[in-house]
């Protein structure tokens, strides 16, 4: 353990990171193949518990076989325990157990953790970090307690409770992940696309989830002071409300057009708020227009917001491109967004992001489709939803190939570790400070 403790000290904090996912999924993957971890002892085979488990850790929501008719009870607590240490981050879990035990927390184990989540310094980190633990346990607990009277009447007792925990942590989580199998196989919540307590409970919690911790900081500190609040914050609820607002309008009337009024007002915010990055569905995706398939393609691939449990190229990635743009059209040398510029780096970065997602997630859906012989459409679906970490799927994973599923993999693992996080944990630093080559200019647009 002395040897290990060393060798972690000499990696950079994204290299601890990716370490730390990884041991996650091997862990979880050995215990979902346990005998008793499915409902038919030993039916769990390698593969099937590999893709479980990284889709659980990387808060994804896509499976290959139903959570609630496949797995056994521990089988589902394991996929649940996997699921909040994924949405809380590795680190942030292990910071956790530290103060638990009593123990100091050192330079180092602050440095990973401000990484890990996103902070802007690492001055209060484990101040932050137990106000990340308790803003967690309250909602998802609020959350079940809500649905838990609904689920209790529907279920019974015991899977009523049960249910109601489970799908309050995968909601808050963003991870998409239900027990709803036994009414239908990959259900999800179609059963209750016209329950008002279950669509606004599970919005609720995704939107929490899905904004991040450092903006519920601000939130916290400063209440309805808007002006008090940091540009970030800013950039995120107000690009959160629109990524809601103007999705729930098109599917309401482009998609739900028929039907009781209060069922299409349902629908068409569930599935406005549930590709960013959840997972959960209360309407037959199948049946969507190409359009909306399309728009649905769009919010996964942006999805939530730094420092929260959501994944995506984020809300605040897509706010720094649009206002670089405007810079651009508008022949002006900053791009600003609330009256504030936004430092060259962060365009850099956002870019560098978008050009990353758009080639895994389009590359991927080509080679799965090339592979498998299906439509592209629904191939980019299931690989935009799984860089994005969402969940949402057009049926077709289940029967997928070997090297299909392998792809997916390998998607989620990079939607919830970051992309940039990847980069800079294989490549070296040597040569960022060496001299600057002349320049010369190049005719773009």
């Amino acid at each position: 353990m002395r040897q290990l403790a060393m060798r972690l000290e000499h990696l950079k904090p994204v290299q601890v990171i990716i370490l730390g996912f990884l041991m996650v999924i091997a862990a979880g993957t050995l215990l979902l193949m346990l005998p008793f971890a499915s409902r038919d002892a030993g039916s769990a085979g390698f593969a099937d518990s590999l893709f479980t488990a990284t889709s659980a850790v990387c808060v994804t929501g896509l499976v290959v076989q139903d959570t609630a008719t496949f797995w056994s009870p521990f089988g589902q607590a394991v996929i649940l325990v996997l699921i909040q240490v994924g949405g809380l981050g590795v680190f942030t879990v292990a910071i956790a157990l530290a103060l638990v035990s009593g123990k100091k927390i050192g330079l180092i184990q602050r440095n990973i953790m401000q990484e890990s989540i996103s902070a802007p310094q690492i001055s209060g980190i484990v101040k932050f970090t137990r106000f990340i633990l308790e803003t967690t346990f309250i909602c998802e607990g609020i959350g079940a307690a809500v649905m838990m009277p609904v689920f209790v009447r529907r279920f019974g007792a015991g899977k009523g409770i049960w249910s109601a925990v489970f799908h309050s942590v995968s909601a808050f989580c963003n991870a998409g992940f239900d027990l709803m199998g036994e009414g239908g196989k990959y259900a999800s919540l179609t059963e209750f696309a016209a329950d008002p307590v279950i669509n606004i409970t599970i919005m609720a919690l995704i939107i929490v989830g899905g904004i991040g911790f450092l903006t519920w900081m601000d939130i916290a500190v400063n209440g309805f002071h808007l002006k008090r609040y940091c540009l970030q914050s800013k950039v995120i609820l107000t690009v959160t409300l629109g990524l809601i607002a103007v999705p729930a309008v098109y599917f309401y009337f482009g998609e739900f057009t028929e039907g009781p009024e209060g069922i299409r007002i349902l629908l068409s915010l569930f599935q406005s708020v549930t590709p960013r990055t959840a997972g959960f569905n209360t309407a037959d995706l199948t049946k969507m227009s190409e359009i909306g398939t399309f728009v649905l393609i769009i919010l996964m691939l942006i999805g939530g917001s730094p420092a929260s449990t959501a994944g995506g190229m984020k809300t605040t990635t897509a706010a720094v491109l649009f206002a670089s743009a405007g810079a651009v059209f508008r022949q002006r040398r900053d791009a600003e967004i609330f009256g504030r510029r936004i430092p060259p780096q962060a365009i850099r970065s956002a870019g560098a992001i978008l050009l990353l997602y758009i080639t895994l997630f389009g590359c991927g859906g080509m080679v799965i489709s090339r592979v498998e012989g299906l439509p592209l459409l629904d191939c980019l679906f299931e690989t935009a939803s799984a860089i994005g970490t969402v969940g949402l799927t057009m049926g077709i994973t289940p029967g997928l190939s070997l090297v299909s599923r392998g792809i997916l993999v390998f998607l989620m693992y990079f939607g919830r570790v970051g992309g940039l996080t990847l980069i800079f944990a294989t490549v070296s630093e040597k040569g960022w400070n060496s001299g600057r080559l002349p320049e010369e200019r190049i005719t773009v647009g």
